[in-house]
């Protein structure tokens, strides 16, 4: 994952310290630090230190909620990047994915699966315009 553990408190603390400005640019050196590179989205962040800072915590607060392991984590980060087409995610937790140790048979699987998905979203939501008449919709889109 792409997160270094922070306390939610000291982290405040922190930034009360240090001023915004400073804590960002010190949490994003850590992060290249532990992953070798710095995802761009952070990099575009910034330049608006609270939004990174705010992102983050965020971030962090989720990935601490630890039902999953880190390795799932990544997994499931890479599988929605591709998914998303987002080109610089799939590379950025490709990278990831490879320093934890996961398996280039792992990446593929979970790629498959987000394009299994992925496609069947798209064929689900088509089919769902072209035929609204005759079969209804039940299940999640039932709720509108």
């Amino acid at each position: 994952m792409v997160e270094f553990d922070l306390d939610f408190d000291e982290a405040i603390k922190e930034v009360q310290t240090k001023g915004a400005q400073q804590t960002a640019a010190e949490w994003l050196e850590r992060v290249e630090e532990e992953n070798g590179t710095v995802p761009l989205i952070y990099k575009k962040l910034e330049d608006n230190p609270e939004a990174l800072i705010s992102h983050l915590l965020y971030k962090n607060a989720v990935s601490q909620a630890g039902a999953l392991p880190a390795k799932t984590v990544e997994l499931i980060s890479l599988a929605v990047g591709a998914a998303l087409r987002c080109d610089h995610c799939t590379t950025y937790h490709m990278q990831v994915a490879k320093k934890m140790g996961i398996s280039n048979e792992e990446i593929l699987e979970a790629v498959l699966v987000a394009g299994l998905l992925s496609n069947s979203s798209v064929l689900a939501n088509a089919y769902r315009l072209v035929v609204p008449e005759t079969e209804p919709c039940e299940g999640t889109c039932a709720l509108k």
